[in-house]
């Protein structure tokens, strides 16, 4: 059912919330742009659209002959893909509604433009940063392997989860454990269970860490990546990530993350591991009100 008409230079679209029914038309949707969709696509494919895990809705918006032109992602998280304006007012508009909105996520451009719209309804940013979006398509020459380099179990939630939560606030200003910790907590422990991260231990000492947020069947979204600082400039993360590189990209074509521009040593570090710059993202995180 549409929610919302929006006309825009004389020719309308309308948003409607999405569910189950429209997940094959969607995912082909996402699909043309599979490294810029993946966190939708990911979420999708993890959950189904219609999720409580999702922390939002997710919305579709057609032109006047009923084809897509935009999928949103509106709730905790706004991430949005659209390929005209108009689709991005029409989601800008049903945003400004959103009052648990934490952070928007996308393009430079397009998130410029969902600014423009969103802002109307008085919404400030909180804190806004810049990203370099980070793609490897080819796996370096092997290095020497980390024997042991492996898939986390629920055990080592106790040594990653301050970790994860160090990494959410230092770009964030919000610390999980303070502001959700529950909520924190089983979101890792499910990540685990889902055979997605990778640790090298130590004595109970955490020396590496990746994990993968989203998996699509083109590309795979890293994150968490750390070295631990008494070990760093030793060549481990090197080889942990190759390792874990030329593991992934025998079933992807793509490996992607997200770097802020202002980290010029970890810039450096992943070049040498074999990301190369595809793309500059904003985040903006949003004053909640709720």
């Amino acid at each position: 059912m549409a929610l919302e008409t929006l006309t825009i230079a004389g020719s309308s679209v309308a948003v409607e919330e999405l569910n189950h029914e429209h997940e094959a038309e969607v995912l082909a949707f996402l699909a043309k742009r599979p490294v810029h969709t993946v966190f939708l696509a990911g979420f999708i494919r993890d959950n189904g659209l219609a999720s409580r895990l999702n922390r939002g809705t997710f919305y579709g918006c057609r032109n006047a002959q009923g084809n897509l032109e935009g999928v949103a992602l509106i709730g905790h998280f706004i991430l949005v893909e659209a390929r005209s304006e108009r689709a991005v007012a029409a989601f800008a508009r049903l945003a400004q509604d959103c009052q648990s909105a934490h952070m928007i996520l996308g393009e430079k451009e397009k998130v410029e433009k969902f600014w423009r719209y969103f802002a109307h309804a008085g919404r400030t940013p909180r804190h806004i940063c810049r990203e370099l979006l980070l793609e490897q398509q080819v796996a370096i020459e092997p290095l020497e392997p980390v024997r042991g380099f492996r898939q986390a179990t629920p055990d080592d939630l106790k040594i990653v989860l301050p970790v994860y939560a160090q990494g959410v606030f230092l770009e964030s200003g919000v610390n999980p454990l303070e502001a959700d910790p529950a909520g924190f907590h089983q979101r890792w422990l499910r990540r685990i269970q889902q055979g997605r991260v990778w640790v090298w231990t130590e004595n109970g000492r955490l020396i590496f860490n990746a994990d993968i947020v989203s998996e699509t069947p083109d590309a795979i979204y890293l994150e968490g990546i750390y070295v631990n600082p008494e070990e760093r400039g030793k060549g481990y993360g090197i080889r942990c990530l190759s390792q874990l590189s030329l593991s992934l990209l025998q079933r992807v074509k793509s490996l992607c993350l997200f770097l802020n521009e202002r980290n010029e040593q970890a810039a450096a570090f992943y070049e040498k591991a074999g990301f190369r710059l595809s793309a500059y993202y904003d985040t903006i995180f949003l004053h909640t009100k709720n």
